[in-house]
């Protein structure tokens, strides 16, 4: 028998928390699709990051309801136990276990779900539910949905309205409990010594991948489940994309390294971004780029407190990186023009950071009521100020074309301040 991979019972206290905030409303989230990869090969599963956020269930065609005022008001349904597909995929722990170790109220085999799901609704005013995550459970969803607004229509309840529980549960999940702090903390730090071994082994010759090997083998060994996304290991020139992933090209003598990678803990991410020479030693150039990014980052952390608004940092990243790009001549004239015009997103063409936590970039909203949002206690994002300068921009000075730099760390909102929870790899 396998046991969850954490404790259930924050899991159960999640799913009463999100009842508690229903009222009227069912809540429906369904695990994600297995894809294929190749013939009859799937990419490695990773369960859909709401399902597992209220459950701990780490199976694939799986579905959580929440039923608040009903009895039961936790239902699951998961795949039966089938000794003949557990030899060939695994392990499965069907109803009856699904229920007595996850402690849901009541567990049913998936294939019952539409005729059970559409008797379990009945009384509801609206459900909670996310579409175009699964295009087949759409189906299914919208098929009850039909079904009972043909019941309902006549009962004074109204039609079913379908709401997007993806922003319900993110908002949820924006300020993080000491649970996942332990888990975030954790990734952050196998990312850091990911980081650090890749600086400490790099070597003129090596390729990308090899660098890469390098990070998913000590994201892998030090408790890791996964890398939280695809690794951008980008050498030279290729430093000036912003989502390079091709990974096959050798680091040379006299390039800089950009490498954005996070070990996943837990399913909670780091996010880090380092930026560092091949052969351990900047170019002039290279350090003034580098230092203008750095001097920017280290400006927005220190301010970092309860209160501040999220906007004001991406608007504060974007004037002193124009200031840079003033500095470097990458740019000429009024930095307010040059702003108001779009003119600085030639070389930042991205925001300040991101919310952080289960997803690398992680759910939660930056506006409230259409007012800026001020970050709070427990709130995780990243920092990552950035300058790209590709090799083919002929209006750029020729000692900066070709280098791309970013600096990114993982932020944790404190009572009084803020902690750097990425700090041990070195920048």
């Amino acid at each position: 028998m396998r046991k969850p991979t954490e404790n259930v019972d924050i899991f159960k206290k999640r799913r009463q928390k999100a009842i508690a905030q229903l009222g009227s409303k069912a809540l429906i989230v369904g695990a994600h699709p297995e894809l294929i990869r190749n013939d009859d090969v799937h990419f490695a599963y990773r369960q859909d990051t709401n399902l597992y956020y209220l459950t701990g269930f780490e199976e694939p065609e799986s579905i959580l309801l929440l039923l608040p005022g009903k009895n039961p008001q936790e239902v699951m349904f998961v795949r039966r136990k089938n000794p003949e597909r557990e030899t060939w995929d695994g392990f499965r722990y069907g109803p009856a276990d699904a229920q007595t170790q996850f402690k849901f109220d009541q567990v049913y085999p998936i294939d019952e779900f539409e005729t059970r799901a559409s008797e379990l609704l009945k009384g509801f005013d609206g459900i909670y539910y996310r579409l175009r995550k699964n295009l087949k459970m759409d189906d299914t969803v919208l098929s009850i949905a039909e079904s009972l607004r043909r019941t309902q229509g006549r009962t004074g309840l109204g039609l079913l309205s379908i709401h997007d529980a993806d922003e319900f549960l993110g908002e949820m999940r924006v300020i993080k409990d000491e649970v996942e702090l332990h888990n975030l903390r954790t990734a952050c730090e196998i990312s850091a010594q990911g980081h650090i071994s890749a600086m400490q082994k790099i070597r003129p010759g090596m390729s990308e991948r090899q660098v890469q090997a390098i990070l998913q083998y000590e994201f892998l060994n030090r408790g890791a489940a996964r890398e939280g996304y695809n690794f951008i290991v980008a050498s030279g020139n290729a430093a000036t994309t912003l989502h390079y992933n091709f990974n096959d090209q050798p680091c040379r003598d006299g390039d800089l390294l950009l490498i954005d990678a996070g070990a996943e803990f837990n399913y909670y991410t780091g996010d880090i971004t380092r930026t560092f020479p091949v052969n351990g030693q900047f170019t002039k150039p290279q350090s003034e780029v580098y230092n203008h990014v750095l001097n920017v980052q280290q400006k927005i952390i220190d301010i970092l407190k309860p209160g501040v608004p999220f906007r004001q940092l991406h608007e504060m990243g974007t004037e002193l990186l124009t200031d840079a790009m003033l500095d470097l001549g990458l740019l000429s004239g009024r930095k307010a023009d040059i702003i108001s015009s779009g003119q600085h997103r030639k070389y930042y063409p991205h925001g300040i950071g991101h919310f952080l936590g289960m997803d690398v970039h992680d759910s939660g909203k930056y506006f409230l009521k259409g007012e800026p949002r001020p970050i709070e206690a427990g709130m995780t994002f990243t920092v990552e100020p950035g300058l790209y300068i590709p090799a083919h921009d002929t209006s750029a000075p020729a000692e900066f074309r070709g280098i791309g730099v970013r600096i990114e760390d993982n932020i944790l909102i404190t009572a009084n301040g803020h902690e750097v929870m990425t700090k041990s790899a070195p920048k």
